[in-house]
């Protein structure tokens, strides 16, 4: 089974040169390994975003070669969810995390833990 592989587009998924390096250097610990993005129901507001190591993308997803070590597959379901956001990585004190801007959003739980979208 092939998985077509093309350069990021805005319309799906951006990833900034700050995650793109915070996943290479996860990787390197983890040969052979891709980044898969979907996401879940959860929460009191809908969806919950998924990042995971996997093996391979499935055969639906949406495949985005960023760099020679770092490959992100995109979940065909989660694709109306998350389409045009921005995945960052961003240092908050001595803690670094992942930050979805995702425009797609119009809620939000109080905890942070899940969103809903238009």
């Amino acid at each position: 089974m092939s998985v077509e592989t093309f350069v990021p587009s805005t319309n799906v998924l951006s990833v900034t040169p700050s995650a793109v390096r915070h996943f290479e250097t996860k990787l390197a610990k983890q040969p052979g390994k891709i980044i898969r993005l979907s996401t879940k129901e959860s929460g009191c507001t809908g969806f919950a975003y998924v990042v995971d190591y996997a093996d391979a993308p499935q055969a639906d997803d949406v495949v985005m070669q960023l760099s020679d070590v770092l490959t992100v597959a995109v979940a065909d379901s989660a694709i109306p969810v998350i389409r045009n956001t921005e995945l960052d990585y961003v240092k908050e004190g001595v803690n670094g995390i992942l930050k979805f801007n995702n425009p797609n959003v119009i809620d939000e739980c109080g905890c942070g833990e899940s969103f809903s979208v238009r």
